[in-house]
């Protein structure tokens, strides 16, 4: 990878660009910086969630996730570069499987809350989408691997899944939609 930061108040940046991982400066409104900076927005969110309670399976995947998006961060600092690996997808495939496999099938949808960690999951979720539009974005306007949008798509998925697996965690459940349709099916 390029050179490391040894200082971080370089003023460098006050024009209005950035440095990219192979020593390019562009825009700090590039797509690119876009893409990178949401990703980056996301690892921290998933850092504040690790803050919280949660069972000791989840926080070591988590933390795992938290590296590959620093890889998956650098990969999208160095155009051409490959540094998220396809594994990485497939072992979100897995726990999507697995703590899948333990909750109830869903019969309404269900609203981002319940218990603290829980929201803090949806919010995640919610800035992985954001971070997937973003790479889906310059990948419509440069050349991109598949992995990056593929593992975020996966990751707000399992960001769902693991919110309602931390809902649980003390008895809790889901916060479900209050359909009107339902109501209505319900009361004749």
């Amino acid at each position: 990878m390029a050179n490391r930061l040894t200082q971080i108040a370089t003023r460098t940046g006050d024009d209005g660009t950035t440095g990219l991982g192979d020593n390019r400066r562009v825009s700090k409104n590039s797509l690119r910086v876009h893409a990178m900076g949401e990703v980056d927005e996301l690892n921290s969110h998933i850092g504040v969630l690790l803050c919280e309670d949660m069972p000791a399976p989840v926080r070591s995947l988590l933390v795992e996730v938290q590296h590959q998006l620093f890889n998956l961060g650098g990969e999208l600092s160095i155009p051409g570069f490959e540094l998220l690996k396809a594994e990485a997808v497939l072992a979100l495939d897995v726990a999507l499987a697995e703590h899948n496999a333990a909750l109830p099938k869903l019969q309404e949808f269900i609203l981002p809350a319940g218990g603290r960690a829980a929201s803090l999951a949806h919010v995640c979720r919610t800035v992985a989408r954001r971070a997937e539009r973003a790479v889906v974005a310059l990948g419509a306007e440069e050349a991109l691997n598949d992995t990056p949008r593929q593992y975020l798509n996966r990751l707000s998925d399992l960001m769902f899944v693991l919110a309602r697996v931390l809902n649980r965690m003390n008895g809790g459940d889901d916060v479900y939609w209050k359909s009107q349709r339902l109501a209505a099916a319900e009361n004749p």
